[in-house]
């Protein structure tokens, strides 16, 4: 997909609340945001992911977006996405062009987790901060657009069932919030 047709696609459609795939409400959340970083590369965007550090507490190893818990000198969800990129991987706020939000992302293990969308300005080096990040890596948006790349599974947790969205890709298992979140957003660019 070039890049002005993703920005028509992306800021023409009114972003739904019926589509984002969340816990029961009986989860509070901490309150978290992640970016979405898109960056155009060879005439296609690509969503930049990170594989977690093993080490961490919470979600290790796992494949996620740039992002952590909301800080009190954050001064908006926003601002807690991008110093979290630039924590995290070294991709700086100024090299960001911030399109949009999705809605807050409820997940059974008690996160509310803010999507924002960003587009990365010019080609930066990833610096990976290893206390979070094990890696960094791209992903061509085009793969998850392929719906026969999206899937939805089962997990039970506490006696509930929950729907799972799952993305394998390569050597690599894209599950939960991040496949959700990468879900919604094919879907709200597909109309």
């Amino acid at each position: 997909m070039h890049l002005n047709e993703f920005l028509i696609r992306f800021q023409l459609q009114p972003i739904s609340v019926r589509n984002i795939t969340s816990a029961p409400a009986h989860y509070p959340g901490k309150e978290a945001a992640v970016l979405i970083p898109l960056e155009y590369i060879d005439g296609q965007l690509h969503i930049i992911l990170t594989r977690r550090a093993t080490h961490l507490r919470h979600h290790p190893g796992q494949i996620s977006f740039p992002g952590g818990k909301v800080e009190p000198s954050d001064v908006s969800i926003t601002h807690t996405a991008l110093r979290e990129a630039e924590e995290e991987i070294g991709l700086l706020s100024e090299n960001v062009s911030v399109l949009g939000a999705f809605p807050a992302h409820k997940t059974f293990t008690g996160f509310k987790v803010t999507p924002i969308v960003g587009l990365v300005k010019s080609k930066f080096d990833f610096v990976i901060d290893p206390g979070e990040v094990d890696s960094c890596f791209r992903v061509p948006l085009q793969f998850f657009k392929q719906t026969s790349n999206r899937h939805i599974g089962e997990h039970w947790r506490k006696g509930l069932r929950y729907q799972v969205h799952f993305m394998p890709y390569q050597d690599k298992f894209i599950w939960g919030v991040t496949a959700a979140i990468i879900d919604l957003l094919c879907r709200h660019i597909e109309h």
